[in-house]
C-alpha cells in the first residue's frame, strides 16, 4: 500500500524589478571594487617582477626585448657579491639601519611619554617646538652641521655624523609616539604609581608593553629611512669608499655595469629585499600602530 505523506509546498517568493536591479547593482559594484584592487596591485607588483625577470637574464638578453629569461642566470647574484666593495656596502647599511632605530626608539620613547602624560609648564611650547623639526628641512642646516662633524670633530668619512644625532631623538618619531601613548588611559599610569611604581618602572613596565604598535612602527619608519638614505652618505661618506651605504654604491654599482643591466637588477634586488621581507612580517604591527595613532590628541 502505497502512503502518501503530506509535505508543504514550498513557494518561491517572486524577485520584484526593484529587488534584482539592487542584486545587479550590488554585483557590479563588487565587480568593479575588486577589479580596481587587481589593478592597482598589479600596478605595483608589476615593476618588481619585471626587476626580478631581468636580474636573472643573461647579458645579452638584458637588452632585448624579451620579458621572460630564456635561461635562469641565478649566477648574477654571485657575481653581485663577489663586486669589490659590495659586502663592505652591505654591512654599512646594516649597521647604520639597525643602529639608527635602536638609538632613535630608545631615546624618542622617554621624551614621547613625558609629552604624552606629565603635566608641566611649557608643555605645549614643547610639543611645538619637536612639530617645528618636523617641518624643517634637513637641506637648511646641513652646512652648519657638516663643518661641525667634519671640521670640528673630523669624522668626515664615516657615517658616525648620521648615527650619532640619532641618539638625541627623532622629531617625527617622538610625535608619532606622543599620538600614540595619548590613546593609554591615564588610569594605567596612575594604577602603576599606586602601586608603588616610579616615572620609570611605570613606563618600562606599563607603557611600553601597551605601546608595542607604535613603537613598532616607528622602528619601521625610521628603518626604513636610513637603510635608502642617499643624501646623508653622500654628504658625509663619499670621500671614503669603505663606509659607503647600499643606496650611495649602487649609484656606484650602476656606473660600473652601465651596460649589464642584467647585474644592475640583481644588485637592485638585493637592496631591496631586506625591505620588502622586514615590511612582510612586522605589516601588522605597523599596520596597527599607524591606524591607532592620532586617535586621540
Amino acid at each position: 500500500m502505497t502512503q502518501v505523506l503530506d509535505r508543504p509546498v514550498e513557494l518561491k517568493t517572486p524577485v520584484s524589478p526593484a529587488e534584482r536591479t539592487a542584486r545587479r547593482r550590488a554585483l557590479l559594484e563588487w565587480v568593479a571594487i575588486h577589479s580596481l584592487g587587481i589593478a592597482a596591485a598589479l600596478f605595483f607588483t608589476l615593476p618588481f617582477v619585471f626587476v626580478f625577470l631581468t636580474s636573472l637574464m643573461s647579458d645579452s638578453q638584458a637588452l632585448s626585448r624579451d620579458l621572460i629569461p630564456h635561461t635562469w642566470e641565478w649566477g648574477n647574484y654571485r657575481r653581485v657579491f663577489d663586486t669589490p666593495g659590495f659586502l663592505t656596502w652591505w654591512r654599512n647599511t646594516l649597521v647604520y639601519a639597525g643602529l639608527g632605530t635602536v638609538l632613535t626608539v630608545v631615546s624618542s620613547i622617554p621624551v614621547a611619554y613625558a609629552l604624552a602624560k606629565f603635566r608641566f609648564r611649557g608643555r605645549n611650547l614643547s610639543l611645538m617646538l619637536v612639530i617645528s623639526m618636523m617641518m624643517l628641512p634637513p637641506q637648511v642646516v646641513i652646512i652648519p652641521m657638516y663643518l661641525f662633524w667634519a671640521k670640528q670633530l673630523g669624522l668626515s668619512g664615516t657615517l658616525w655624523p648620521l648615527i650619532i644625532p640619532m641618539a638625541f631623538g627623532d622629531a617625527f618619531s617622538i610625535f608619532l609616539l606622543r599620538q600614540f601613548l595619548m590613546t593609554i588611559p591615564n588610569e594605567y599610569v596612575d594604577a602603576a604609581k599606586v602601586d608603588g611604581c616610579g616615572d620609570f618602572r611605570t613606563l618600562v613596565r606599563v607603557v611600553i608593553p601597551m605601546a608595542k604598535p607604535g613603537i613598532a612602527a616607528v622602528a619601521l619608519f625610521q628603518f626604513f629611512y636610513a637603510w635608502n638614505d642617499y643624501f646623508g652618505p653622500q654628504i658625509y661618506a663619499s670621500e671614503n669608499q669603505n663606509a659607503w651605504t647600499l643606496s650611495y654604491g649602487l649609484e656606484s654599482f650602476k656606473g660600473m655595469h652601465h651596460t649589464d643591466w642584467n647585474l644592475t637588477m640583481a644588485a637592485t634586488v638585493l637592496v631591496m629585499a631586506p625591505v620588502i621581507l622586514v615590511f612582510f612580517f612586522a605589516q601588522k604591527a605597523f599596520v596597527e600602530g599607524v591606524t591607532l595613532t592620532g586617535v586621540k590628541g
